[in-house]
Parts: C-alpha cells; structure tokens; sequence
C-alpha cells in the first residue's frame, strides 16, 4: 500500500506537468499525462484495460504530432512563414517570462501575455520577412489560431487524462 501512494503521487505530479505542457512550449504535455494513467496501472487498483491504454496512447501521440502541424498550417494558410511560427513561438516564452519577471504575478496579465506574445510575435516574425503590414497581421492571426488550437487540444487530453485517473484511483 505504501508504494502504491508514492506511484499516485508521482501520477498527480505528472498529470500537473502535463496541464502546464498544455501551455508551455516545449514541455510535452500529452507524454506527461499519458504516463501518469500508465504509472497508474502498477498500483493495486489497475484500473484501465489494455485497449483504453492503447487509445489514449494513439490520442497522445496525435495531439503531440498535429501540435507542430496546426500552427505551421494556420500561418501558411493565411499567407505565413517559418518566421511567423518562430515568432509566435517566441512570443509566448516572452509573454511567460517576461510579465512575471517585471513583477506582474501571474493571474490575468499572466495569461494576457500567453495570449497577446504569440499573436505579436508571429506579426513580427513575418514583418522581419519582409511582409507588408496587412500580409503579417493576416499570417499572425493564421499562426495564433492555429497555436491556440494546438494549446486547446493539449489542454483537453490532459483534462480528459486527468479526469479517468482519478475516476481509476477511486
């Protein structure tokens, strides 16, 4: 019984890192969740059978993949390039870092500049192609829809991983 508190442990510390890899860049969110049901399934309780295990792993790996498909999607489907996808990317790493570091707890301006760095960053990645002003609000918007989408998918699976953990540990 004693492990089995530390594997649940170690499962809820997963399920958290995956929920912030929903947001953060370059944490891998649906990894951290899917192993979290797997870490699970060495307690006593062995909740899940092999064909859910097997579905949420081919969910996780899809989630991951169109992750970096989405956004690249978004941008060149209005008008984008590879300089927009970096800029969204490094807009958000500014938005994460940045406010908090300037003394701005995270909380509503926190999550403003999770929204707002992306957008912005993508508009001057493609103004620093070369783009005219209207082509790069165009491509910022494709590439911010496009991340936002990548986000909210992540954000779900880790939600849904979450949600039949605990409906498994209880």
């Amino acid at each position: 019984m004693g492990a089995d508190w530390i594997l649940i442990v170690i499962g809820v510390i997963l399920l958290l890192l995956g929920l912030t890899g929903a947001i953060i860049p370059g944490l891998p969110g649906p990894p951290f969740s899917f192993f979290a049901l797997l870490i699970l399934q060495f307690t006593q309780k062995v909740p899940f059978q092999e064909d859910f295990l097997v579905i949420m792993g081919l969910i996780m790996v899809a989630v991951t993949l169109l992750d970096y498909v989405i956004p690249v999607y978004g941008t060149k489907k209005f008008g984008g390039s590879k300089m927009g996808v970096w800029g969204s990317t490094i807009g958000l790493i500014v938005g994460i870092i940045v406010l908090p570091v300037l003394g701005i707890i995270i909380g509503p301006f926190g999550l403003f500049g999770i929204i707002l760095g992306p957008f912005l960053g993508a508009y001057i990645g493609e103004k620093m192609a070369g783009k005219d002003s209207d082509t790069a609000l165009k491509a910022a918007i494709g590439s911010f829809i496009g991340f936002l989408t990548g986000t909210l998918m992540k954000f779900a699976y880790a939600v849904v991983a979450g949600v039949y953990f605990f409906i498994g540990l209880f």
